[in-house]
């Protein structure tokens, strides 16, 4: 099994920034794409930005020219750079990472547990 495991969320003002931490741990025989999803209230989750293994990176538009996604491969770890929050950022953000526990098993899509992140205007 893979567990994921967030940090750096909290409330911060317009304009401000964050950065997120999402670190895989576990069973691991490999991961592929690691990424962020968000869930406002009342909303379905959505895609923030994605990252492969080879760093090859996705963005919702939304979120273009102010977050930056990164990943450490050898510590099995992703970032989420937050610049120029605004308040309609304000969410649960969510870490996804696609991979494998063995090299037989099937791939698998695992999720963290969530962190808060609130933008006040």
């Amino acid at each position: 099994q893979v567990q994921l495991v967030e940090s750096g969320g909290g409330l911060v003002q317009a304009g401000g920034s964050l950065r997120l931490s999402c670190a895989a741990s576990g069973s691991i025989w490999i991961i592929y794409t690691m990424g962020w999803y968000r869930q406002a209230p009342g909303k379905q989750r959505e895609l923030v930005a994605t990252i492969t293994t080879g760093g090859r990176t996705n963005y919702a538009d939304s979120v273009k020219g102010r977050f930056t996604i990164s990943r450490d491969n050898a510590k099995n770890t992703v970032y989420l750079q937050m610049n120029s929050l605004k308040p309609e950022d304000t969410a649960v953000y969510y870490c996804n990472a696609d991979g494998k526990t063995g090299w037989k098993d099937p791939r698998g899509d695992y999720w963290g547990q969530g962190t808060q992140v609130t933008v006040s205007s």
